[in-house]
């Protein structure tokens, strides 16, 4: 069965001028469900975990001034978010979900998180609405508890995974990949294990081509045997933020491949959601939905 992280906290309570980019992690579940991809028994909800696993990838000094909220207001500035418990909390259970979701993915193939891909999270910082680094977290829990020995992260975010690649810089058991626009955030790129820099403009044909390219070998080189996806749809031409040129078929295309590829290889997999911010609602929702519904086809 198909699991999915989900929890009310991810959207409460943020100042009006943040609401939007948000409101897709209430509206996602509901659409799953309306259209009969998923039902209640689906989701689970995460909880607060553990301190110890955030603090396998964060510093403590870092963890603790966001608990105590007493981060300084530079710091405060870069993350984009007014800081506030409630977003603290946010980030922390999305952490937790994506744990329990890669759990729940060596059991079943795959699982998702609703949240989460949160990779501009460093060892000691946050930015761009990144607090916590859920797949650094997850990726560190497994191999700690000796649930899998070698990962790899595939990152297909418009923006280059900066602070997954700062975290596992020197971490021989995580290689990470990141698939990106090479003229987007972040303006100063952190070298990943592979970084693939797309130019403006790249469409469906030219980032399937390069897509199919290298995954399949990246595997065969890497042997992992865990997979976390990011799977962000600010790859859209649509989207605000991004520079590519990619259609909501195109990038349901790339959804497909790459969870086919991880059926096809038996590994499991565990995908957290990443951006999205074209103007258009619904077309934020719907590429996302894309992915679940795949997942639902090619695991289940």
């Amino acid at each position: 069965m198909l699991k999915i992280a989900h929890h009310p906290i991810y959207t409460h309570p943020l100042p009006k001028g943040h609401r939007f980019p948000m409101i897709k992690y209430e509206l996602l579940p509901k659409q799953l469900l309306y259209e009969g991809t998923c039902t209640e028994e689906n989701f689970f909800e995460p909880e607060i975990p553990n301190p110890e696993h955030i603090l396998a990838i964060h510093t403590q000094e870092y963890y603790n001034s966001l608990v105590s909220l007493s981060l300084n207001p530079k710091a405060a500035r870069k993350i984009g978010f007014p800081l506030s418990k409630e977003l603290v909390d946010r980030e922390v259970i999305i952490a937790d979900g994506t744990i329990e979701a890669s759990k729940y993915a060596l059991q079943h193939g795959i699982a998702m998180n609703i949240a989460g891909g949160t990779h501009h999270a460093y060892t000691d910082r946050g930015e761009a609405f990144c607090l916590l680094n859920d797949q650094a977290i997850g990726a560190r829990y497994l191999l700690q508890q000796g649930l899998a020995k070698k990962i790899l992260i595939v990152d297909l975010d418009v923006h280059q995974g900066n602070g997954t690649a700062e975290i596992f810089e020197n971490d021989l058991d995580v290689y990470t990949f990141s698939m990106h626009g090479a003229n987007n955030y972040p303006f100063r790129k952190e070298t990943s294990d592979l970084d693939i820099a797309l130019p403006n403009h790249t469409d469906d044909v030219s980032y399937l081509n390069v897509l199919k390219e290298t995954l399949p070998k990246l595997i065969k080189q890497q042997k992992p045997d865990f997979i976390y996806y990011l799977c962000g749809v600010d790859i859209l031409t649509t989207d605000k933020l991004g520079k590519l040129r990619c259609s909501v078929k195109g990038c349901a295309e790339r959804d497909r491949f790459v969870l086919q590829t991880c059926y096809d290889f038996a590994i499991p997999v565990m995908c957290s959601m990443g951006g999205g911010y074209s103007p258009n609602i619904k077309t934020i929702i719907d590429a996302h939905a894309n992915t679940f519904r795949l997942a639902q086809d090619i695991f289940f």
